[in-house]
Formats: C-alpha cells, structure tokens, sequence
C-alpha cells in the first residue's frame, strides 16, 4: 500500500494504516472527478480516507435542495461517523477533483482500534468537532480551490483573476493563479500547489481547449464569467462540471461596463447557464473586486433584518450604523418589512435616498387606508402594491447588485417560499401580505402571505448559502402589544375624526403582533446564525404606527454603534480563516486530518 504523506507519522492514525492486518486488506482506488463515493442512507462498512484530490459531503433534506456540509481534504476521513455508529451514511460524497482514496474495511478497522485505543478518541474528537461546526458556524472545510471558465464571449478573463489574486493577497493569505500553462503538470504537482496556498484560482480562457474541461475537475467551487452588457448566452457547463452543477457549486460572475448604474438581463444568464448565484462585478470598481475577494475568503458579511411593522424602520439606523463603522454589506436578506429595507439596499439606494423612497411610500400617507368589505382583508393592498412599483419599478432580484433573498409563507404548501429571483415588487408584495391586513399574492396555484408567519427572522437561511459573518438586526423582542392597543375604540366617530382609522383598527394590531411572533426554537436557531445581533429598544413604537420613522432610525442606530462597540475585530473578519503562515507562527504543525480538528474548535 502507497503511503499516507499528508498524515503526520506519530499520528493515531498513522499508526493505524501501518498495522499488519490493515495494510494488508486496505485497498486503494482512484475516484474520478464527479463520481459518487457513498450516497445518503447507503450502508456504512468502510472507512474512507483521501489521499489526494479533495471530497465535498452534502445533504439532501426532505423538500429542499442540496445543502453543502464542507470539503474532506487529503489525510481526512470518510464516513467515520457513520461507521462508529453503525447506521447508514447521513450524507452523499462526491469527488470534487480527480482522487485516491484508500478503503479498510469495517472490521479491520474496528481490530485496528483494539490495538490502539488512541484511534478512536482521535477519530471521536474530530466528529463531535465537525457536528458543532455544522451546526453552529456552517459547513468544515471550507472551499479554497476555485475555478474560471468564460460562457460566450467575455473576452480575456485571466487579467480578473489576477487582480482578484491581489485583492485575496492583501488579507495576508498566500494564493496563486494557474492557467493552461499547467495542462501537462502531473497530479502530483497540482496537489503540491494547493497544498503550499491558501487560495488557488485556475482559470481557462475560451480557446484553452482541454484545460477548459479540466478546471472544473480540479475546483471546490466554479464561476462562469460572462458580460452582462451582451445578450444572454444559453450555454451549459462543460460535462466535467456536472457534479459542481447539481450541487450548486456554480456560480455566475457578470462583468459590468464601469459606468452601469443597474444590471440588465440577468434573469436570462441564470437561465441559460443554470447557475446557483450571480456576482456583478463593474471594472474599474474596486469595492466590487473586494467584495468578490471577501465572498471567496469566507470574510464577505451577511445582514438579516426581521420583520416587525413600522418598528422594522430601526433597520435604516442599523444601515446607517454599519455604513459609518464602515463595515461592509455583501449580501442581504430579510422577511416582511425587513425585505423592504433590504431590497432598498440591495438596490443601491443611499442613505438619502433610502430615507426619502420609505418616508414617501410609508410614512407620509399610510399603506393601509385602503379599507375594504374584509372578505379576505382589512385593505385592499392596492396602495401597498401601487407603492412597489413606484419604487422598485420592473427590477428583477438577479438585477441587483448585491445577492439579496427574502421570504414569504407558502400557506399552500406548509413551508417557508424562498425567493431569489423573479420580479422584485412582487417577492415583496408576498413578503409582506399579512393575512387579514391585506390580501394574500399568488404564484401559480400557491398562495403567499407574510414570510413573517413561519420564519420571522431568516438568519438560518442567510447561514445555509453564506460562509462568511452574519450580523442580524431583530425588532421583535420588544413588548409589542397589551390590551391598550387592542382596546375597541369608546367611539366609532371619534376615532375616525382624529384620523386614527388610517392606522388601520385595532385588530391590525393583533393580527401583526400574531404574524410576527417566533417559537422560542426558531429563535434560537436563527440568533445562534448570526455573529452579531441587534435588538434595538422598539417596545415605545406601536407595531402599525407608521409615522414613528424617526424613532424607529435612532433606536436602530444606536443599538447597531453599541453591538458593534463589543466585538473586538473587524466584522469581515469574525470568521477569518488562518493563513498557512499564521498557523506555522503558531507552531502548529498538524495533518490536514488533526488541522480540520483544530480549526473547527475554534
């Protein structure tokens, strides 16, 4: 049997592959790259162990796609979890590149850990580290091999990549572009170079011939660079990117011309090349290669902004705040009035401008005056939808400049509806359909009301797509409601002269109060994504007071200065990786199989 190189010699391990009997009946077999290793729920009697190339571990979850649990590198195991515990595998595994892979089987292995107890307590502690890591700071191993490959005609992407390579090398990491000149390297070689970098980025230009197939064989993850000021492309991925595709490892990056104010068409490359997400990135902007460089390095920051009524306005300070401690905003998402806020930032609006589109659709005149025969709600919705599209116009969600997502509650289906792409206005017209305030939207046969309802605060599914720091703005822990607000009005006429009809009855109050409250899980689960939480002090601020704008932006503000006044590193970097140099200065001289250990414990 070949030896281990990537496990350190004293290791339990180690120790473990050079007794006897293993050596003997453990098998070695190439695995080429895309091919399945084990599939979720086959039997569990191997124990895998990669030798070079790299495995990804993903999650099929009942009604959702795909979800990506991390990278197993050379010198890491396999399947060990499910093997100790005798049930079948939890997880498929595929081969990301081209690998060697070593098999013992089950009772070899279980005679080996007789002979060296050591084994097992070190297999035991990698386990109950990536479990936590999962569950609490996403997937292990994260990616740090990726590929570019153009789709029509982009022109020479190489000069992009490069300076992508300098943005990534300013963090202090080490990374190096590769392109066709390394076409005829060994295997050896191109282990050897991810091994000695941080960050490796290969890149084919359109006429690289075998080298374009190649890239996508050797990469954790593959951006498809086109132009985003051209027609569209229905182009698919190289049959080498088969397995990067169906697992959503595939990303589309549009260059836009330096002096584009909004992205047109990009509903349409989504279409033609099935990609997971679109990354806008206009030449001669440097915040937009930092941004790519951050989404790369795992540094690049979320931000959720709950639902909550006229109190989600304190999301506008939380912005303001960020926007002067200059923390950067890479991707946004949010439910009900939340996704409002965020669209508004996704878009690109200022803080000017973001202060005068809410005040003019919301705060100057209320939404919700519309009142109808409530026979399937209070309003008719028509000013809210009106207001949409006064603001938002015909933007699509690929449109935007920053990836942006919100929610809505699919009452037809049971689950939360995640939204995207399609037609802006109309995800947010769904977002924020409070049932009974204003009448539901449909999308086909589903009908779609306030994703406040099932998921309030989508901190959780920023975490599922999104590696890097989450910080989370939630208004909804204030007191929000007592029996004053729902008090019936001691006259009919007065009430309607003082001009408090236009908030909407007191039953608005209670039916947003109701949409917005959150198990205590769901909380949890959500608080426990995010690496900085906000709660401003809303509990002043009646749910449907739609004048309290003022109010609301100075208690998000000042709660977004005092959170950020407790970390004690730069937000981009509260996830930060270290760099192979930070971990030869700590003395840290680790296999891959013991580093992955280390790394998710801290």
């Amino acid at each position: 049997m070949a030896s281990l190189p990537d496990i350190e010699a004293d290791s339990a391990l180690a120790r473990l592959f050079r007794q006897p009997r293993a050596r003997a009946e453990t098998i070695w077999f190439s695995l080429p790259g895309g091919s399945k290793l084990f599939g979720q729920g086959d039997a569990s009697d191997v124990l895998y162990v990669v030798r070079t190339g790299r495995l990804g571990a993903f999650r099929r979850d009942e009604g959702q796609t795909s979800h990506f649990l991390g990278v197993i590198r050379p010198g890491e195991p396999a399947g060990e979890m499910s093997l100790i515990a005798g049930i079948p595998h939890s997880a498929d595994v595929y081969a990301l590149r081209d690998s060697e892979i070593y098999a013992m089987p089950k009772e070899v292995f279980f005679e080996a850990c007789d002979a060296d107890s050591a084994v097992m307590t070190e297999l035991a502690r990698l386990m109950i580290l990536r479990s936590r890591q999962t569950a609490r700071r996403g997937p292990v191993g994260d990616p740090s091999v990726f590929g570019f490959i153009p789709v029509g005609r982009p022109g020479l992407i190489r000069p992009i990549v490069e300076r992508l390579e300098r943005e990534i090398a300013a963090f202090g990491y080490q990374v190096t572009t590769v392109g066709a000149e390394a076409a005829s390297a060994p295997t050896e070689w191109f282990s050897e170079v991810e091994r000695v970098h941080d960050f490796v980025l290969y890149v084919a230009e359109r006429d690289d011939g075998g080298w374009l197939g190649f890239v996508p064989r050797q990469v954790d993850r593959l951006f498809r660079v086109g132009r985003g000021d051209r027609p569209a492309e229905a182009q698919g991925a190289p049959a080498s990117a088969a397995t990067l595709q169906d697992q959503g490892l595939v990303d589309l990056l549009l260059v836009q011309p330096a002096d584009a104010q909004r992205p047109q068409g990009s509903e349409a490359w989504l279409d033609g090349t099935s990609a997971a997400r679109v990354f806008h990135l206009r030449r001669g902007h440097d915040g937009d290669f930092d941004r790519l460089a951050r989404v790369i390095t795992g540094q690049s920051v979320g931000l959720v902004l709950s639902g909550g009524g006229a109190r989600a306005y304190a999301h506008v300070g939380a912005i303001k705040a960020l926007r002067e401690r200059g923390v950067p905003i890479d991707f946004v998402g949010g439910s009900s009035m939340g996704a409002i806020v965020g669209a508004g930032l996704a878009m690109g609006w200022d803080e000017a401008e973001m202060d005068e589109r809410l005040k003019e659709a919301f705060v100057r005149s209320s939404p919700l005056d519309d009142i109808a025969l409530p026979l399937l709600a209070m309003t008719h919705g028509v000013k809210v939808s009106e207001r949409l599209q006064q603001h938002f116009l015909e933007t699509q969600i690929a449109d935007l400049w920053l990836p942006f997502f919100c929610l809505s509650s699919n009452l037809t289906t049971g689950a939360y509806q995640l939204h995207r792409r399609g037609l802006l206005r109309q995800a947010l017209r769904a977002s924020i359909a409070l049932p009974g305030v204003m009448p539901p939207a449909t999308d086909g046969q589903n009908v779609l009301v306030d994703g406040a309802v099932m998921k309030n605060f989508p901190a959780d599914i920023m975490r599922m797509a999104h590696a890097g720091p989450i910080v989370g703005v939630d208004v909804t822990t204030a007191r929000s409601i007592t029996a004053k607000d729902v008090a019936r009005p001691s006259s009919v006429w007065r009430w309607i002269r003082s001009g408090q009809w236009r908030l909407g009855p007191p039953i608005v109050s209670l039916l947003m109060r109701t949409a917005t409250v959150s198990t205590g899980r769901d909380l949890a689960a959500a608080r426990e994504a995010t690496d900085v939480l906000v709660q401003p002090d809303v509990s002043g601020i009646e749910i449907r007071d739609w004048e309290a704008y003022d109010q609301a932006v100075e208690a998000g503000y000042r709660a977004t200065l005092a959170a950020l006044d407790k970390v004690t590193r730069p937000i981009p970097e509260l996830r930060r990786r270290q760099s192979l140099a930070e971990k030869a200065a700590d003395g840290a001289v680790m296999s891959p199989f013991m580093a992955s250990a280390h790394a998710a414990a801290e």
